[in-house]
């Protein structure tokens, strides 16, 4: 072969070559770039700066790691304003909602040993939920219409919100039977709160539906049901204490409460209120009797980092195994089919289908408008503004926490995730 030729060939090569990464998708173009440059870090700060100058929240932190380093940490603010406490690194906050990937991580030890299949009927371990009606309405006197569900409520519709449960006061009719069952004072324990939500009519037949409430309250009850363990002792002995989350806890002890963030409530005229201690955190500074799965747990940025740094492992982390990879995929995988077309506030989350305990990103945003993100990412957030997810493309693992509510009325999360990944690029498949 002469050299022209072999010339012609090494260039066609090449070229092929180029060619095919540049056909990449976004994701895989990422997976070999560093995310968190000091570019990034650059928008972090300013990002986050800017919310507490602004006056919009008291205190924030985040911790980022990528590809199994810490690649940023920095808090701004107050943890207590009024009495001058910085945020810090070991601030303890009450994260909500970012407890229920928690619960639903501890239910599926109980699907790895065999203990249950996702389509069994839920009334197969807990009778209590074995005589559900729907409701349907009220007659011409005011009486409520129920009707059989067309099919048992599983515990595939527990772990993704689709099992029939209404969760609020205001809908007509069911909304007061809601109230008067009260499921979920915290002076009922488990079993009771199963015993009062079996007998509260369902808002929508199983799997029609995806509507956030009590689900996961239910998986705990079920963690409890079937491995015959109180869900505090059982999440503790099989989650937390093997993670090292000490401090992720449903009882924060006195020796600890001075690291404990106020709470912060923005009124109509977006004036920060500081919310009294005995109204904010009532909840942990005594054991009641309700352990909650869909709330009620603290923690550290650390500690909820050893969680989230674990699930982007696939299951494992130094060497201590939580669950299989085969399950952490199952959980980040969209178990909402299209037919579910009813999915409240789920689609303000970004194009996110729903997994096990997780929102699943399906596509990448379409506008500037959306939540920036990564397909593949899977995470959720808490009613005090906390946010987290995991984006397995890049390995990276991000949490953010501030204690505000409402919930994220300023768009801290949406600026947060645009400081992270960068300006909105529109991606072409």
């Amino acid at each position: 072969m002469n050299k022209l030729a072999r010339f012609i060939i090494v260039g066609f090569l090449l070229i092929n070559a180029a060619c095919k990464e540049s056909n990449k998708s976004p994701e895989e173009s990422k997976s070999s770039s560093v995310i968190i440059d000091n570019l990034a870090i650059s928008r972090i700060d300013s990002t986050l700066k800017s919310f507490v100058d602004s006056g919009k929240i008291a205190g924030v932190s985040a911790l980022i790691y990528e590809k199994d380093k810490e690649v940023y940490y920095n808090a701004f603010g107050y943890a207590d304003r009024e009495a001058k406490k910085p945020m810090a690194r070991n601030t303890i906050v009450q994260i909500y909602s970012m407890t229920k990937p928690i619960t639903g991580t501890v239910l599926m030890t109980l699907y790895e040993d065999g203990a249950f299949e996702l389509d069994d009927p839920v009334s197969k371990y807990a009778p209590e939920f074995a005589n559900m009606k729907v409701y349907e309405g009220e007659d011409a006197s005011g009486n409520p219409v129920l009707t059989d569900p067309k099919r048992p409520m599983t515990i595939r519709d527990l772990t993704r919100h689709t099992a029939g449960f209404g969760r609020n006061a205001d809908i007509p009719g069911l909304g007061l039977m809601i109230k008067e069952a009260d499921a979920l004072n915290r002076n009922n324990t488990l079993v009771e709160m199963a015993q009062k939500m079996g007998e509260t009519p369902l808002y929508f037949h199983p799997g029609e539906q995806w509507e956030y409430g009590p689900c996961v309250d239910v998986q705990a009850f079920m963690v409890e049901r079937i491995s015959g363990q109180p869900y505090g002792e059982y999440v503790r002995e099989n989650v937390l204490d093997p993670l090292g989350m000490k401090e992720t806890r449903y009882y924060v002890p006195e020796y600890d409460r001075g690291r404990f963030s106020a709470m912060y409530l923005q009124n109509d005229d977006g004036i920060l209120n500081q919310l009294p201690d005995e109204e904010a955190k009532s909840d942990y500074f005594n054991h009641w009797p309700l352990t909650r799965g869909g709330s009620g747990l603290t923690s550290t940025l650390d500690n909820y980092m050893r969680f989230a740094r674990m699930m982007v492992h696939e299951g494992t982390l130094d060497s201590v195994t939580i669950l299989k990879p085969e399950t952490v995929k199952l959980m980040s995988t969209n178990h909402l089919a299209d037919s579910i077309e009813k999915r409240s506030f789920l689609p303000s989350k970004g194009q996110v289908g729903f997994g096990i305990d997780f929102a699943v990103r399906l596509r990448p945003p379409v506008s500037k408008e959306e939540n920036n993100g990564v397909v593949g990412e899977f995470f959720w957030d808490g009613a005090a503004s906390t946010l987290f997810w995991i984006d397995p493309v890049n390995e990276l693992t991000a949490v953010l926490f501030v204690q505000l509510f409402p919930y994220d009325q300023i768009g801290l999360h949406k600026s947060f995730r645009d400081a992270v990944y960068g300006p909105f690029r529109a991606y072409q498949h």
